[in-house]
């Protein structure tokens, strides 16, 4: 770790190859999201995913990239509410590929595009902003495990409203 690495109250958990850094207020599920994710790997929802750190991380940068560690003190302890501090398997560092606002008072149904970027020490990356009461984890088990609709893709032919919310005329029809 670098020594100007910056020290931030976040989670961070690598799935398969890329990390997602967890950010929100005390309280607001970040250590339940990076156990629901360790989970979610090793039920093959996602890849293989391992903590990087809770509850406190830091912050780097290389190559253009941000990177992520876990503070030495908390290296590979993670908090599980209702049972307390446990030790699991980690990892020393990985590559931040997406961030995840928890209690975001910018999360919206339909969130528009600069909504889901944010930038992390001249780093800019995807982000998903969840209200507070929203489950984040099928929205991040969808950002990691499935591809975006581009803005230039255009709606199914077989969609009268032309909004491609059809799957087909005989499965969802107005």
């Amino acid at each position: 770790m670098n020594a100007g690495a910056a020290s931030v109250h976040a989670s961070a958990v690598k799935v398969g190859n890329r990390a997602v850094l967890i950010r929100g207020p005390s309280g607001a599920g970040k250590s339940r999201l990076a156990f629901d994710l360790i989970l979610a790997g090793r039920a093959g929802q996602v890849p293989e995913a391992v903590l990087v750190g809770d509850d406190r991380v830091h912050l780097d940068t290389a190559d253009g990239k941000l990177v992520v560690s876990p503070a030495p003190e908390l290296a590979g302890l993670i908090e599980i509410r209702g049972l307390g501090i446990h030790r699991c398997a980690f990892i020393d560092e990985a590559i931040v590929d997406l961030v995840v606002d928890l209690q975001a008072a910018d999360a919206e149904r339909m969130p528009p595009r600069d909504a889901l970027l944010t930038r992390i020490s001249g780093v800019i990356v995807p982000r998903i902003p969840v209200g507070t009461g929203y489950s984040a984890l099928p929205l991040v088990v969808a950002a990691l495990t499935m591809t975006a609709i581009s803005s230039s893709a255009q709606p199914a032919g077989d969609c009268p409203k032309g909004i491609g919310n059809h799957i087909s005329p005989t499965i969802a029809t107005e």
